[in-house]
């Protein structure tokens, strides 16, 4: 059994300027994406050009921290919204559902596209690969919070977090979404689109993988507390979003293909 590493969220103090760890595993991903977008950049397919990375970043951030508050308060946590309007901009407390910033993310990349007349599935194509390096940094800043932690277990890695209301050993399901949607995801994904596919094809790829990769960790993670299960003792609101992910990446994947062979 193993003790959960107590770290202070606030990283950085000066007087009453706190920059917390959450935040900066935030700004750790979209720092990587970009430099690692620069690359992709250079590739003959590429929908944009080196310089037009920065800006391209900026439309993604504003699409991953709008569209994943949003989301966590519309999917799981409607309730503390409404008791507490001004908690929807305390992001440093935590609270940002994937599900919501990936539409925010699709808005921004389906109007950066079309101000650059790239197109949609162009621009998604060529960001999809950088997304897991987000992924993996926001997991590792929930696991420095001691937060979305996973079932009680009697695994060897078992481990206690302080913040859970008991003293039982949990799965550190942070970190297995670490290792599955960040490291695991940037894998395959870097190695697919490291030549030309058909449009849509790594965009399906990435909504496949993810899905399946964040359906299969909600079966030894904690169900948050104000929704529990769904259904049947074990049916998550992460699976309920997650499903149509699947599909229409399967979807995704037929028409690209079927089209190429045509």
């Amino acid at each position: 059994m193993l003790q959960h590493p107590q770290i202070d969220p606030v990283a950085i103090a000066i007087g009453p300027f706190k920059i917390h760890w959450y935040g900066l595993t935030y700004l750790v991903g979209f720092v990587v994406g970009w430099w690692l977008g620069r690359l992709r950049t250079r590739k003959p397919w590429s929908p944009i050009t080196e310089e037009q990375m920065g800006d391209l970043l900026f439309y993604i951030a504003l699409g991953v921290i709008l569209g994943g508050r949003f989301g966590y308060v519309i999917f799981y946590n409607f309730d503390s919204f409404l008791a507490d309007p001004l908690w929807l901009f305390r992001v440093w407390e935590g609270g940002m559902s994937f599900h919501g910033g990936l539409l925010g993310v699709m808005l921004a990349m389906w109007w950066y596209g079309r101000k650059v007349g790239a197109g949609f599935w162009r621009i998604a194509d060529f960001v999809a690969p950088l997304v897991p390096v987000g992924l993996g940094a926001g997991r590792i800043g929930n696991f420095i919070n001691g937060e979305l932690w996973g079932k009680p277990t009697d695994v060897a890695w078992g481990m206690v977090f302080r913040t859970a209301p008991d003293s039982l050993a949990r799965h550190p399901s942070q970190l297995y979404q670490f290792a599955l949607e960040g490291v695991a995801l940037f894998v395959i994904l870097w190695w697919f689109s490291a030549k030309p596919r058909p449009r849509m094809a790594v965009s399906g790829a990435f909504l496949i993988f993810y899905g399946l990769f964040r359906f299969i960790v909600e079966f030894v993670r904690q169900p948050d507390p104000q929704l529990g299960y769904l259904a049947f003792d074990w049916l998550t609101m992460g699976q309920v979003l997650s499903t149509p992910m699947i599909i229409a990446g399967a979807a995704l994947m037929l028409i690209a293909y079927r089209r190429t062979a045509e």
